[in-house]
């Protein structure tokens, strides 16, 4: 079974309510101590790192056929999600545009795709992106 990490204040609310059983049984222990033990039970090292992989918001699970909108190469799109595969902290997914996208910016000619292949984080946002520093894709739901 697998089991998404939880964000940064999830993981900061089990290790205040760990903190409390133990000070109940007769075993107080520190905050920080709390903190390091909630991280090792999610298999990190310390507590910067399990806070650093959890973020601020929730993790997203992308699901086949959930409808999502966006901005792939510059051009908005709408589509729905035909393939979803969890690999880490991230997903690969093939979505499916509503109506076919412009991937050139060139006034010459024109490259219209009606489906990609793409990685993104659990917000939604490629890792690669285009020559102006914006994600290659950016996925938001509908």
């Amino acid at each position: 079974m697998d089991i998404s990490l939880p964000s940064r204040d999830a993981l900061k609310a089990q290790a205040k309510r760990m903190r409390a059983a133990l000070t109940d049984a007769g075993t107080p222990i520190t905050h920080a101590a709390a903190l390091e033990a909630v991280a090792a039970q999610w298999g990190f090292r310390d507590w910067n790192t399990a806070q650093a992989a959890a973020g601020d918001a929730p993790r997203r699970r992308f699901q086949i056929g959930e409808e999502v909108h966006g901005r792939y190469l510059g051009q908005n799109f709408t589509g729905q999600i035909k393939a979803s595969a969890e690999m880490g902290h991230n997903w690969r997914l093939t979505i499916v545009f509503d109506e076919a996208v412009d991937v050139v910016t060139s006034v010459h000619f024109s490259n219209f795709r009606k489906q990609v292949n793409c990685t993104v984080n659990s917000q939604g946002v490629s890792a690669a992106a285009t020559s102006d520093g914006e994600p290659q894709m950016r996925i938001l739901s509908r």
